[in-house]
């Protein structure tokens, strides 16, 4: 998000551009391309726009390339732009705005990155609402899943809405619009009150919404991981992080811009800034920008249980960040000790590689770390990821040859038959991978034993808050786990989780419909970790091996996983672990893990 609070000509002087907001955004959406590829969209809002005239304007597209598609077009319809004369860039409120569309004071940009959603260009963010009234025009993104949508998608159709689609960004737009609508309405009421008419209404009206009224009466009705971003006709400005913090957002502001993303090292390469410089936005807080340009920082949720995301720092955030850096090597440090166990510390005929791209880190942390047990470290680039090929052969036994070329080996990385090979992910969560296309390729090295190693812990659980793990029965580590039950004669304690899980679901239990959930915390009692309580998690990684090990490779295999105090310890300011131990941060959550399990259980 980009909000300027200049006229438009002031930059156009200072950088020497019309563009340069758009500019800015174009190359925010490029550093974050690593949080979405399949789809691309933008809006900008122009202040001061006289009746007839366009204020409002969104772009979308899909694919990879989204992002060049939208902004091709966008300077195609400037380039396109014909004005009697020059354009004018003085944005004062005696002199509207004649500049070309998408030159405004507004932007706003997102990444689209289905987790459990639907794909297509409608679900493409930014959402957009219209209005003739400025003020009730409002367009909607952001990082989120909603985990109690059917609750409030009642709550909607009971007072008498409709909504089109059945979707947590649709429905949020819905429920907001409606309470913007109300805000309007009450500042339309205080202007009458006030003797005013006409178009002194609507100007009153432009410069007295409050943002805040809107997020204190729509966001308690939502359960969920969310940063959510939105902009109004009128030139509202917001973004606002969910009370446990689960998703991330930074922001920094001067006397020209106030700036938001999902990550840190977005800000400071694109506005050349210090880390300390760019600040993070706190659980429950919004950073509100009203019409006039002013910031303010409003706490609209009370601060719950500080729960962010772990798994942002591990894999999914960019690995350049101050602080993500480090906690990732801390990860691959924290790794020595159980690996060294796993070749029987034989680190002169062992060598030492990762698997591209997000493990790279980790792995010069575990590198460094042997370093200080040995003066000499065998590491090597053993593995390289091709350019990823496309499947679109329907037959699933090519789609699986075509999966195992995605990578390739450096030949004579290491002694065939004399050393072992330790190779290290940044995690392990459906293995498939591994299965169809890793361990097969670097069986052909030959090396005495593979060690294969996550820098995260077993994935046993999934995430319902925007990271694409939502399905229970997808875990290799679930798969592995439900293995076991059966060779030790355990099935039985699969049926009792399950009975229980629809008893606490069903209508009356812990996590039916109307459930009171008042005083919940992580620690909520979750039936489906006693599947792995007869079990350590050397037994899980042992029938994950057998899972995992493709028919003809008979190299001994050894799965090292990080520990759970390892991952504090290299990540403590990030405590969200619920894909590692089931705590979950919110009700809704623990709910859908719940109905998880069933639709696995009957085979959904």
């Amino acid at each position: 998000m980009i909000r300027l609070l200049k006229p438009l000509e002031y930059y156009q002087q200072k950088y020497g551009t019309d563009k340069y907001a758009l500019n800015k955004l174009y190359l925010m959406m490029e550093k974050e391309h690593n949080r979405g590829q399949e789809g691309a969209g933008m809006a900008c809002v122009k202040l001061h726009q006289p009746a007839g005239h366009e204020y409002m304007y969104r772009e979308k597209a899909e694919g990879k390339d989204a992002i060049t598609k939208v902004f091709a077009s966008i300077l195609k319809q400037i380039d396109g732009h014909v004005e009697d004369g020059p354009a004018e860039l003085t944005t004062t409120d005696d002199t509207p705005s004649d500049t070309p569309p998408y030159i405004g004071e507004l932007y706003m940009g997102h990444l689209r990155y289905s987790t459990t959603g639907k794909g297509g260009l409608k679900y493409v963010h930014p959402f957009l609402r219209r209005n003739n009234w400025k003020a009730k025009n409002l367009c909607l993104c952001g990082n989120f899943n909603m985990t109690n949508i059917s609750e409030v998608f009642e709550y909607l159709t009971a007072m008498g809405q409709s909504p089109r689609v059945y979707s947590d960004s649709y429905i949020m737009l819905e429920i907001m619009g409606h309470r913007l609508d109300r805000e309007v309405e009450r500042l339309f009421n205080e202007a009458k009150a006030q003797d005013l008419m006409g178009s002194d209404i609507t100007d009153y009206i432009d410069q007295h919404v409050d943002i805040s009224n809107v997020l204190r009466t729509t966001m308690p009705l939502f359960d969920g991981g969310y940063v959510i971003c939105g902009l109004t006709g009128s030139g509202e400005f917001f973004t606002m992080r969910d009370p446990h913090g689960i998703r991330p957002a930074f922001y920094y502001a001067n006397d020209e811009i106030v700036v938001t993303a999902s990550e840190r090292p977005v800000l400071q390469t694109t506005f050349d800034l210090e880390c300390d410089e760019v600040h993070e936005l706190q659980p429950g807080q919004a950073l509100v920008v009203n019409a006039s340009g002013e910031m303010q920082l409003h706490q609209i949720l009370e601060p719950r249980e500080f729960l962010p995301c772990c798994f942002e720092r591990i894999y999914f955030s960019r690995g350049n960040d101050r602080d993500i850096y480090q906690e990732r090597k801390a990860l691959g440090h924290a790794l020595v000790e159980p690996i060294s166990r796993a070749i029987d510390n034989d680190i002169s005929h062992t060598v030492f590689s990762y698997i591209p791209n997000t493990a790279e880190v980790a792995y010069f942390g575990l590198v460094e770390g042997f370093g200080k047990i040995s003066p000499i470290v065998r590491a090597e680039k053993v593995v390289s990821k091709d350019i990823k090929l496309r499947t679109f052969i329907t037959e699933s036994g090519s789609r699986n040859d075509l999966a195992a070329h995605v990578y390739d080996i450096t030949t004579g990385s290491l002694v065939p038959r004399e050393d072992n090979l330790v190779i290290i992910d940044d995690s392990i969560v459906r293995g498939t991978t591994l299965r169809e296309s890793i361990i097969k390729i670097l069986d052909r090295l030959h090396p005495k034993k593979m060690v294969i190693v996550s820098s995260a812990p077993q994935i046993r659980y999934p995430d319902f808050y925007g990271i694409d793990m939502s399905r229970i029965g997808d875990f290799i580590a679930f798969q592995a786990c439900m293995a076991l039950l059966e060779d030790t004669g355990r099935e039985h304690l699969v049926e009792e989780v399950y009975i229980e899980c629809k008893h606490m679901l069903a209508p009356g239990g812990a996590y039916g419909h109307g459930a009171d959930h008042t005083g919940y915390t992580s620690a909520a009692y979750n039936p489906i970790r006693k599947l792995y309580e007869p079990f350590t998690s050397e037994d899980l990684n042992e029938k994950m091996v057998q899972l995992l090990r493709p028919k003809g490779v008979t190299t001994p295999i050894q799965l090292v996983f990080q520990s759970i105090e390892g991952l504090h310890e290299a990540i403590p300011n990030h405590p969200g672990d619920w894909y590692f131990t089931g705590h979950y941060p919110t009700p809704g959550g623990l709910r859908l893990l719940l109905q998880s399990f069933v639709d696995y259980y009957e085979n959904r």
